[in-house]
């Protein structure tokens, strides 16, 4: 007998000794544990669990039992050893793979196409590492198109592509386009080609978290055009940052037109973008338009350019609070123009910094028309700057209804009424497919900023990754205060959350989720309303997923609540189609300002209820009625 068989008997004899398990009956129904099920998975564990420490007689609910590690005894024993000792790292990818959790795959071992001399069109392809594809090319064409279409993680990676080719012509039509969290890089994309043209339509549309790298793009390139059409467009999250694109480009033209709008709060960098370029010709139209607190940084954008002409038309035009920063921009230069038409005429105030701009410019101009207000400008040339129509008086109040916040995500407590048609949100889980751990393993990993470097080890994470950022923003925000009133606890494992929930609640709980995602998105009319606990106010404990490796809940208890749960309707057929949960606030005076119910409702803090609707996937914890 082997050390892992040794410790899984001495396991097995104390839940024997310790627990009633039940193997008699038909197949797992409700929740208890039959001949068929091994009673030693972390399912029936969880199971055990629920019988000992929630009371009542409501059924077990199926969809969080679903919600269990799916690794068998045998593997829950093994990694968990492996975890206690630090050493989980060395089985990165089987621990993945087994325990079904979200990793991006490893690239290195991922497909590689090396030169390739023909024409080629990628069509409805996905998860490759294209290196030195298309290099020293002459003439020609390939055709990404609907590549990584509406995958559910997208990861790939363009090395050294087009390199020093001639005239070739790089298509991206519908690239990575309705996925959740898409993952590209473009490293030495272009470097050194002469002609030809890259062209990036709709591109990471609609995509959730899209998180795309471009270093080294287009450097040294000679008259190769650019185009970014639609790109990240209603993208949720994510940072693009483009490094050093351009960089000593020959009347090299790049057009942004499009980029980012209505995107939620993406953060994009441009870092040493046409440095020392000649002749560059660079268009941003409708740059972040409409977009949700987007965040752009432009360091030593055109510096020591010759001659170069940037445009920005209706750049962050309506967005909601946008933080921009220009670093040294266009600093000790030769006779550039800038143009800046319509920029940041925003719903509300953004935050705009420009350190350095246009200092050293010799015989160019920059220009700012119909520029909107709550921009800092330092150390920003004297000569050859004109300021037209410099909005200083742009609303930041008042009740407007915020076009970014998609209706029906807010309303009011009086439109759960039996017969009221209301727009329904999307409620659909966008997060990857994960599942919990077992509390075994959970309890020897690291998680606090201070151990991120070890976390970013047993995930596979390197520096700067987009997994790395991933992980750091979760616990991040598991470690951010709690609000006044509030109590919170991030929970890796379905026992932690039972715990937390009964903490705060009791042991008479029950929790409840929708019952489909039918009618997202659409018209619904409500149909039979009732109230949980009486329709009184009561506390809840609602718990909603953070996007990391394993099944991550952000558990937080909800003071002065009341709780409905309503049949939803078809509006022409009247016949039910869903089952869906309601959380109304009572108390609000502790909300932002700028929160987005305030901004769809148009009021402020404390002065009215606001009422959302629970997602797929997302919980609240009641007490039992």
């Amino acid at each position: 007998m082997n050390n892992i068989e040794a410790t899984l008997f001495l396991c097995f004899f104390c839940i024997f000794s310790s627990s009633h398990v039940h193997f008699a009956g038909a197949k797992q129904t409700a929740g208890n544990i039959t001949a068929s099920e091994n009673p030693f998975t972390p399912k029936a564990s969880l199971i055990r669990y629920w019988n000992n420490h929630i009371n009542g007689d409501t059924p077990k609910p199926y969809f969080f039992l679903s919600k269990a590690s799916p690794l068998t005894a045998v593997d829950s024993t093994r990694f968990a050893s492996l975890a206690s000792n630090h050493a989980l790292h060395t089985r990165h990818s089987d621990f993945c793979s087994a325990a079904k959790l979200f990793c991006f795959p490893e690239l290195a071992n991922a497909h590689s196409i090396d030169k390739h001399g023909d024409d080629v069109s990628f069509a409805a392809y996905s998860g490759k590492n294209f290196t030195n594809y298309g290099s020293d090319r002459l003439s020609g064409a390939d055709s990404f198109k609907n590549y990584s279409g509406g995958d559910n993680i997208a990861v790939d990676s363009f090395r050294r592509y087009s390199r020093n080719s001639a005239g070739h012509e790089d298509g991206f039509l519908n690239y990575a386009g309705e996925v959740n969290v898409a993952d590209q890089s473009f490293t030495t994309y272009a470097t050194g080609t002469t002609g030809g043209s890259g062209e990036f339509s709709n591109y990471n549309t609609n995509a959730n978290e899209p998180n795309g790298r471009f270093t080294s793009y287009s450097d040294k390139a000679n008259g190769r055009s650019q185009t970014f059409t639609t790109y990240s467009d209603n993208g949720n999250t994510g940072d693009q940052t483009f490094t050093s694109y351009s960089k000593n480009g020959n009347g090299a033209p790049n057009e942004f037109s499009g980029y980012g709008t209505g995107s939620n709060v993406v953060n994009t960098g441009f870092t040493k973008y046409g440095e020392t370029a000649n002749g560059a010709n660079d268009s941003f139209t409708s740059y972040g338009e409409n977009g949700n607190v987007p965040v752009n940084d432009f360091k030593g954008y055109g510096d020591g350019g010759n001659g170069a002409v940037y445009g920005f038309k209706n750049y962050r035009d309506q967005s909601n609070i946008g933080v921009d920063s220009f670093s040294s921009y266009a600093k000790n230069s030769n006779n550039e123009k800038v143009n800046f038409v319509n920029y940041g005429k925003s719903f509300n105030l953004g935050s705009d910094n420009f350190t350095g701009y246009g200092q050293g410019n010799v015989g160019g101009n920059v220009s700012f028309k119909t520029y909107g207000q709550g921009q800092s400008f330092k150390v920003y040339t004297k000569d050859g700057v004109v300021f037209a129509h410099y909005s200083s008086n742009v609303s930041s109040s008042g009740k407007t209804v915020n076009k970014w916040v998609e209706e029906g995500k807010f309303f009011r407590e009086s439109m759960l009424k039996e017969g009221t048609l209301m727009q329904m949100p999307d409620i659909k889980d966008k997060m990857p497919k994960r599942t919990f751990l077992p509390r075994n393993i959970v309890l020897n990993l690291p998680f606090s900023s201070s151990k991120i470097g070890e976390i970013w080890r047993v995930f596979g994470a390197g520096e700067n990754s987009s997994m790395a950022g991933i992980i750091s923003s979760a616990v991040s925000e598991c470690e951010r205060p709690a609000s006044k009133g509030e109590t919170k606890r991030c929970v890796g494992s379905a026992e932690d959350m039972i715990d937390f929930a009964t903490s705060v609640l009791g042991s008479g709980v029950v929790v409840r989720t929708p019952e489909n995602v039918v009618g997202s998105k659409k018209k619904v009319m409500i149909g039979k309303v009732n109230g949980i606990n009486g329709g009184d106010v009561t506390r809840a404990v609602s718990c909603h997923q953070s996007l990391y490796p394993y099944l991550l809940y952000y558990c937080h208890s909800v003071p002065r609540v009341r709780v409905y749960e309503t049949d939803l309707l078809d509006p022409k057929s009247l016949e039910k189609i869903n089952h869906g949960v309601a959380i109304c606030h009572i108390d609000t005076s502790a909300w932002s300002p700028s929160h987005g119910a305030f901004l769809a409702l148009g009021s402020g803090p404390g002065r009215i209820e606001v009422c959302h609707w629970i997602f797929e996937n997302d919980m609240t914890w009641n007490i039992i009625d």
